[in-house]
C-alpha cells in the first residue's frame, strides 16, 4: 500500500516541481540557513515540545534533504529508491497506527523548518493531516521597524498569552483587539483555550464555507470582526448550526478588516432634490411619517454635548413637521443600549442617532440584524459599515478662533483646555495653535485636559499668568459658568469673546434630507465601504459668534476668515508645519489629507504641553478613550 501512496506522492510532487519553474519559483523546500542572516538574530528561545500546525511547516533548516522534495512537500525522487522505500513505510505506519514521533524543527517568523523529520512531515502532508508534534526552538530576529518584524513579535506576545500558534493577523494592533473584545488579556488557562478554540472550529467553517480564503485578509482578523459584532459571550452561547447564517450577517464588517476597503469620507453633503417627476403626480403622495429616534448616556440639561444635539432634535422637529417625529432616550449605556434600540425600533424607529462613541460597541450587532434601520454614531475614524458615523470639523471654527486670540493676548500666552484625547480634539488644538501664530507669531499655547485626574483649571491658569482660554464649546444648561468658548479669563471671572457652534440641527436636517430622497442610500452601494460623515463650515453645520467684547477690526477679520474657510480659499493645515520634536509634517503649498487630520497624534510646534497616557485620566473618561483615543493614548 505505502508503494501506491508514494507514486501518488511523486506525482504531486513532481507537478509542484514543474508549475514553480514555469513561473520562475525556486522549486525546493526553502531553506532557513538561505533566509535568516546571523547578524539579523536576536536569540534562540527553546519552546519544548508543541503541536505545530503542518500548514506552518514550510521548509527545512539546512540544504542536505531539500531536493528530496518539491516545495509542497512532496517528494520528487523516483520510486524504488531507499527514498522512496522509508517513505512508503512511514506511509502504512500512519495508516495502521499513526505517526507518533515528533519531528525537531526551528520556529522563525512563526513558520516552521524541518531539522529531523522531513519525511514524516511529507507524508503527514499527504495525508493531510492537520497537525505534527515537534520539539521547537524559536529563532527570534532583531526588532526593527519592519511591518512584518512587528507584526511577529505581536504574535509572540499574543501566543505567550494564549498559547495559540495558529491564528495569525493581518494588520499591526488586532491580536490586542481581539484579546480586549473577548475580555481576555491575562494569560489563558485551559478551559479558556478550550472555549475559544470551539468558537474559532465553528467560525472557520462558516468562513471557508462563504469564501473567506479568498480575502486578503488572515483568519484572526476575520474572527475579530465577528467578534467585535456579537460579543464574546454571545459567540460562546452560539449553536454551531447557527455559524453559517451569523457569519453571512456579518460579512461586510469582515470584508471592512481588508485594505481595499477603508473607511470613506464624505466631507460635503450630497445636493437632493424634492423635485417630482411625470409619474409622481398620478401617485398618490405618501403619507408615511417617519420615526427617528435619538439616544444620549446623559441628561440634555446636564452635558453642552448632549444639549447641542437636542437643539439639533427640536429644529429637525420644527422643520419636518408632516414628515417626522422624534422620539429620545436619556442615560443610555453600556448595560442598557441594546435593550433601548430594540424598544425604539419596536415603536418604529427607523433612523436612530447614537450621539456618544461609547455607543458604538452595541448598536453594531442590533444594526446585523436590524438592516432595514439606518443607525448613526456620532464618532470619527470608525471602520463599519452597518453603522456610519458622523461628526463635524470644528477644527475650521478653532482655527478662526485662534487667530483672534492670537490678536488680543498681551503676553502671548493662550490656554487650552481640551477633554478627551480622541480622533478629531487634537486637530482642534493644532488648528488653533495654528490661528494663533498667523496673527500672533509669538503667541504660545498651553495646553491642558479636563480630564486629567490632577486638573485643576484656577491654578494652572494662575500658576502660568494666561488670561486668554479656549474652554468648552458651549454652555451647560444648568451651569451658571460663563467659562466657555473663548473668553477672557481676570480673578477668576470670564469675559466671553467667540463661541464655536455646533449647528447639529443643520446637519440632522441635511442628513434626513439625503436619506428621504435616496442620496444615502446610493453613497453606500459599494460592499464593504464605510462611511464617516465629516462635514464643516461649508455645509452650515459649523459656525462661529463673534460677542461685542471682541474689537471691530479683529471681528471684521473673523468675518473674512470664514468666508475664506466656507469658500475653501483657505484651509487650517495647508501649509508648511512643524510638530514640537520639529518633524515636518506638512509642506509647504501641499494641502493635507483629511485621513491624516483626522487621525494626528502629534502636537504643533507652539504647543506647550502633551497628550496625556490613559492612565493619567479620570475613570469616567476612560471608556470614551479606550475607544476612540488617538495612538498617543494607547
Amino acid at each position: 500500500m505505502g508503494d501506491n501512496e508514494y507514486l501518488e506522492a511523486y506525482k504531486l510532487g513532481k507537478k509542484e516541481y514543474k508549475a514553480c519553474v514555469a513561473r520562475g519559483r525556486f522549486p525546493y523546500l526553502p531553506v532557513l540557513d538561505d533566509i535568516l542572516p546571523r547578524e539579523e538574530m536576536q536569540t534562540e528561545q527553546p519552546l519544548g515540545l508543541v503541536q505545530v500546525p503542518l500548514d506552518f511547516v514550510v521548509g527545512t533548516s539546512t540544504r542536505g534533504r531539500t531536493q528530496a522534495f518539491a516545495a509542497n512537500f512532496m517528494p520528487i525522487l523516483e520510486p524504488g529508491t531507499e527514498f522512496g522505500f522509508k517513505w512508503a513505510n512511514l506511509a502504512d505506519a500512519q495508516v495502521t497506527e499513526g505517526i507518533r514521533d515528533p519531528i525537531i524543527a526551528y520556529e522563525y517568523m512563526n513558520r516552521y523548518y524541518v531539522v529531523e523529520g522531513n519525511k514524516r512531515v511529507s507524508v503527514l502532508k499527504y495525508f493531510k493531516a492537520v497537525s505534527i508534534p515537534a520539539i521547537v526552538t524559536r529563532k527570534i530576529p532583531k526588532l526593527t521597524e519592519d511591518e512584518d518584524i512587528r507584526q511577529y513579535y505581536e504574535f509572540m506576545k499574543f501566543s505567550e498569552i494564549t498559547g495559540l500558534n495558529s491564528l495569525e493577523f493581518t494588520k499591526l494592533g488586532n491580536s490586542q483587539k481581539l484579546l480586549e473584545v473577548m475580555g481576555k488579556t491575562g494569560k489563558w488557562d485551559e478551559q479558556t483555550r478550550e472555549d475559544f478554540n470551539r468558537v474559532l472550529f465553528y467560525f472557520t467553517r462558516a468562513y471557508k464555507f462563504r469564501g473567506g480564503e479568498k480575502l486578503s485578509i488572515k483568519l484572526g482578523d476575520a474572527i475579530l470582526a465577528f467578534i467585535s459584532v456579537y460579543g464574546y459571550e454571545t459567540v460562546l452561547q452560539m449553536p454551531g448550526s447557527e455559524y453559517n447564517l451569523h457569519v453571512t450577517k456579518a460579512w461586510s464588517e469582515i470584508l471592512m478588516m481588508g485594505e481595499k476597503h477603508r473607511v470613506g469620507l464624505v466631507m460635503e453633503p450630497k445636493e437632493v432634490s424634492e423635485k417630482k417627476g411625470l409619474l409622481s403626480y398620478f401617485i398618490p403622495e405618501s403619507t408615511k411619517r417617519y420615526k427617528v429616534a435619538f439616544l444620549y448616556p446623559k441628561k440634555p440639561e446636564t452635558s453642552d454635548w448632549i444639549y447641542a444635539h437636542e437643539l439639533g432634535r427640536n429644529y429637525l422637529e420644527e422643520t419636518f413637521p408632516d414628515k417626522m417625529e422624534t422620539i429620545c432616550v436619556d442615560d443610555v449605556n453600556e448595560e442598557n443600549i441594546t435593550q433601548v434600540l430594540e424598544d425604539v425600533i419596536a415603536q418604529g424607529a427607523s433612523i436612530v442617532f447614537c450621539v456618544a462613541p461609547q455607543m458604538m460597541e452595541h448598536s453594531l450587532k442590533v444594526a446585523v440584524e436590524h438592516p432595514e434601520v439606518q443607525i448613526l454614531n456620532c464618532s470619527l475614524n470608525t471602520p463599519h459599515k452597518y453603522v456610519r458615523t458622523y461628526y463635524a470639523r470644528m477644527y475650521e471654527a478653532k482655527f478662526i478662533s485662534g487667530m483672534i486670540a492670537g490678536s488680543m493676548a498681551e503676553n502671548d500666552k493662550i490656554a487650552y483646555i481640551a477633554d478627551y484625547p480622541i480622533y478629531g480634539m487634537i486637530a482642534n488644538i493644532n488648528a488653533f495653535a495654528l490661528g494663533a501664530s498667523l496673527t500672533n507669531p509669538r503667541a504660545k499655547i498651553y495646553l491642558e485636559w479636563s480630564t486629567k485626574k490632577d486638573f485643576d483649571k484656577d491654578r494652572f491658569l494662575r500658576e502660568n499668568d494666561i488670561h486668554y482660554v479656549s474652554d468648552q464649546d458651549m454652555i451647560t444648561p444648568n451651569d451658571a459658568s460663563r467659562q466657555f468658548g473663548l473668553y477672557r479669563y481676570d480673578d477668576g471671572g470670564a469675559t466671553n469673546l467667540v463661541m464655536p457652534l455646533w449647528n447639529w440641527g443643520v446637519f440632522y436636517e441635511k442628513m434626513i434630507q439625503s436619506i428621504l430622497y435616496g442620496a444615502y442610500q446610493s453613497e453606500g452601494n459599494a460592499e464593504g465601504r464605510a462611511l464617516n460623515y465629516w462635514w464643516g463650515m461649508s455645509a452650515g453645520v459649523i459656525d462661529l459668534i463673534c460677542s461685542n467684547n471682541v474689537p471691530r477690526g479683529v471681528k471684521r477679520l473673523a468675518e473674512h476668515s470664514k468666508k475664506d474657510v466656507r469658500d475653501g480659499e483657505v484651509a487650517p493645515f495647508d501649509d508648511e508645519i512643524y510638530a514640537q520634536d520639529g518633524t515636518l509634517k506638512n509642506k509647504a503649498r501641499h494641502k493635507m489629507k483629511p485621513e491624516d487630520i483626522m487621525k494626528m497624534d502629534w502636537l504643533v510646534e507652539n504647543v506647550i504641553g502633551t497628550i496625556p497616557a490613559i492612565g493619567e485620566l479620570v475613570d469616567g473618561a476612560k471608556a470614551v478613550v479606550e475607544l476612540k483615543g488617538v495612538e498617543e493614548t494607547k
